[in-house]
């Protein structure tokens, strides 16, 4: 797994991007984290610089992350999970003290994805698309990441490539009829550590008003961003960390 070291100490803030991400998706949140512990990124299976065709589930990806952990004598650490990320932040156990979920509803009922999202996951069809895609079509898919009118690096377009076509079905099929069987806001109740949800308000995926009310009846904590879609890492990083960070210290109170 390709992984990136920042900062030192403690609090362990472990950093796992959603899906067609990479470690990109957290450049702006990482050299803020790093003032106040040490900061470990990770390209998933089948994305970025990690790559690969399988072990594509969250329970999968997640023994992958721990051995890296314990590669690292690593112990506990603080699993900030974006989207997909969010699953395999809940995957990792108690290997996660306290959780952050950003910009992820508990299961796709209420879910809105683009036009023609299902057609990734075909199982000929998916593939080819994905790799003729042109790029105002994927700059379009990945715009929906984000609230409308959003100005978003155009770095982050480059992990569509990256990103193996065996995920679109994991992420659309598989992960749709893992999340029926069991929610993220179950896994939340049933882990019961310190969990932070943050929403965007202008989330395009998820309602936040129905994703803040399931989270907020598991136990965790629901903070909503304003001016931010699903990814309020990349769009309001400055607040995110404050969030982050405000989870430590209502801990130790």
């Amino acid at each position: 797994m390709f992984v990136c070291d920042d900062g030192q100490g403690l609090p362990v803030f472990l950093l796992l991007h959603g899906f067609s991400g990479s470690v990109r998706w957290f450049d702006a949140v990482t050299p803020l984290l790093a003032e106040h512990g040490r900061v470990l990124r990770v390209d998933l299976r089948g994305h970025g610089r990690t790559g690969g065709h399988d072990g594509l589930d969250a329970e999968s990806q997640a023994a992958a992350v721990n051995g890296v952990l314990d590669d690292l004598g690593v112990g506990q650490v603080t699993a900030v999970g974006h989207s997909y990320g969010a699953d395999v932040a809940l995957a990792l156990g108690r290997r996660a003290a306290k959780i952050v979920i950003i910009g992820q509803a508990p299961d796709y009922s209420y879910a809105t994805f683009p036009a023609g999202n299902g057609l990734l996951a075909a199982p000929v069809l998916g593939p080819l698309l994905h790799r003729l895609a042109p790029p105002a079509a994927v700059r379009k898919a990945v715009s929906y990441a984000f609230a409308p009118g959003f100005e978003f690096d155009p770095a982050l377009l480059r992990d569509h490539a990256a990103t193996s076509p065996a995920v679109a079905r994991a992420v659309i099929v598989d992960r749709r009829r893992a999340l029926a069987a069991r929610p993220l806001d179950e896994q939340v109740r049933d882990l019961g550590v310190p969990t932070l949800v943050i929403l965007g308000r202008h989330d395009r995926f998820y309602d936040c008003v129905r994703t803040a009310e399931r989270y907020r009846a598991a136990g965790a904590r629901v903070e909503i961003v304003p001016d931010a879609g699903h990814s309020p890492q990349v769009e309001r990083p400055s607040q995110v960390v404050d969030l982050v960070l405000s989870l430590h210290a209502n801990c130790s109170e």
